[in-house]
């Protein structure tokens, strides 16, 4: 039995949540008690490969799409027997999917088939599912993601995931295009465990800076490693330390995972007993966790005995709350400040504006018709706003667009990234989103959103002109069509004037009041 956040749920009812992946479909059905806690009334697994389609060739051949459509047809008349419709069930896609050219059309043929509608996650969502999924796995325990450093990685068919947690708090977040399926189209099936290790080696190589970077403000002690090849592992030679977390001490662990590259596909069937589909990417799917274990410093290796799908169920009911919500909004915004120190940017800058930022939008909140998610997207936006400035100070704007859009971000999609680098690059000069061919093409929620936090951005970023953080005290308030501003300090404010005169046009223009520095 799983627990799962509160929730205000009446009577017990089923729920069903569907894994698109790059080797396979899996469907979980679970029970919802009234307690808030869940059983597992059915599952299933049908292997496709998906991946190998899509790794060689980038497309998905018609026999696999048939495939896939009959597997989620059975699973259809599957969940059907509990109750549950298939436009009730949550279904998701991950690596092969997303990175199809023809992932629309496939979609489309899906829900004509089927009913079922798809949501193809991108890797950053598939983190933060994955982070809800191994959180909800330490309840129970006497560990906390909180006490300690811990690197979160899921070896998956397509992509592997990284987190890396400093006392529950998520500093950085990685989809590596490094997974089973894309190692075995690469090497061939049943490659030699020696070249599947180079090929393995060579990408950790290329990310060796990235990460030692980012391992080094790490006190780690423990490596999480999340999918079903680190469960076998920990079955065979680790412990129960709660009732979904088992524990491998670090050579244990490295000594199982040599074992097994010895094995061939036939022994791993009959001494695991497990499906072909897993017995063919279980040799490289622990060859990676090891390797990246072996990058590190930790003395075990944590496996909680969860799935993608556990996530996916975490977060659709967990919905209404809020203080689950918060934590994450924390997490984006600490993910963001974790950005800006790695490209040594001015962090009291940064916070001034955006306070000041926040400020403006709560004073507007009753007109400015957007949600809390949009707010915390200003909270980022005005974190990284100049970020640019470590690539080169002029056009700076542009390079804090380039960093933003090309970096991975925690909790945000791939669209939300898009709006934060759009605010950054129009937070200053003369130019207007509305000029920009690419803004033109975004939806129109999209460009609304951007206007209006690029316009209060840039207002906040005037009134900080000088980067010294002048004023403590500001305090806003509104009079008819005008946004005053009082400062509450006995400062010059000549040069906050003359830079609220270059970049107020926008705020006037997009809300109809005219910002006054008092």
């Amino acid at each position: 039995m799983r627990k799962k956040p509160k929730t205000e749920i009446s009577g017990v009812r089923p729920e069903a949540i569907i894994e698109i992946a790059s080797t396979g479909i899996r469907l979980s059905v679970v029970e919802i008690l009234p307690s808030g806690q869940w059983n597992t009334l059915d599952r299933s697994d049908m292997p496709v490969n998906l991946g190998l389609d899509i790794f060689t060739s980038g497309s998905i051949k018609q026999n696999t799409i048939s495939q896939c459509i009959q597997i989620l047809s059975r699973y259809k008349e599957q969940i059907k027997a509990w109750g549950i419709e298939a436009s009730d069930a949550s279904v998701i896609a991950t690596a092969a999917l997303r990175e199809s050219r023809d992932k629309d059309s496939i979609i489309d043929r899906i829900f004509i088939r089927t009913g079922f509608v798809v949501r193809v996650i991108d890797g950053v969502e598939e983190n933060r599912l994955m982070y809800l999924a191994v959180r909800e796995c330490f309840k129970d325990s006497k560990r906390s993601l909180d006490d300690d450093d811990y690197i979160i990685l899921e070896a998956g068919g397509g992509s592997s995931e990284m987190m890396l947690l400093q006392k529950g708090s998520i500093v950085s977040a990685h989809s590596f295009r490094l997974g089973t399926a894309r190692i075995e189209q690469q090497i061939g099936q049943g490659g030699a465990t020696d070249t599947a290790r180079r090929f393995i080696q060579q990408f950790i190589l290329n990310s060796k800076n990235l990460l030692n970077e980012e391992f080094s403000s790490l006190k780690l002690k423990s490596f999480i490693a999340v999918g079903k090849q680190a469960q076998i592992a920990a079955l065979n030679v680790g412990h129960p330390i709660s009732t979904f977390l088992w524990e491998m001490p670090r050579q244990k662990f490295v000594e199982f995972v040599d074992e097994i590259q010895e094995y061939s596909v036939e022994e791993c069937l009959a001494r695991f007993k497990i499906a072909y589909s897993d017995a063919v990417q279980m040799r490289i799917g622990l060859l990676i966790y090891k390797m990246f274990v072996e990058i590190t410093n930790v003395a075990s290796v944590i496996v909680p005995e969860t799935n993608l799908r556990a996530g996916a169920l975490i977060n659709k009911l967990a919905a209404p709350n809020e203080d689950l919500q918060q934590d994450f909004y924390k997490q984006i915004t600490a993910g963001a400040l974790n950005l800006l120190r790695k490209y040594h940017g001015d962090e009291g800058h940064a916070q001034f504006v955006s306070d000041v930022s926040l400020k403006i939008f709560d004073a507007l909140k009753n007109e400015i018709a957007l949600d809390e998610r949009a707010r915390v997207l200003l909270q980022v936006a005005a974190t990284l706003h100049d970020i640019g400035i470590f690539i080169r100070m002029e056009n700076h704007h542009e390079h804090s667009a380039y960093i933003i859009s090309n970096s991975e971000f925690f909790g945000l999609t791939q669209n939300e990234i898009t709006i934060v680098s759009q605010i950054a690059k129009y937070h200053r000069g003369h130019s207007n989103p509305q000029d920009d061919d690419h803004f033109q093409m975004l939806p129109r929620a999209s460009r609304m959103t951007i206007l209006k936090l690029t316009a209060i951005i840039r207002i906040a970023d005037a009134i900080d002109r000088s980067h010294t953080q002048k004023f403590t005290e500001l305090k806003i308030a509104k009079q008819r069509d005008s946004l005053l501003i009082y400062t509450g300090n006995k400062h010059n404010t000549v040069l906050e004037r003359q830079a609220l005169g270059e970049k107020g046009g926008m705020f006037e223009s997009v809300f109809g009041y005219k910002v006054i520095l008092s």
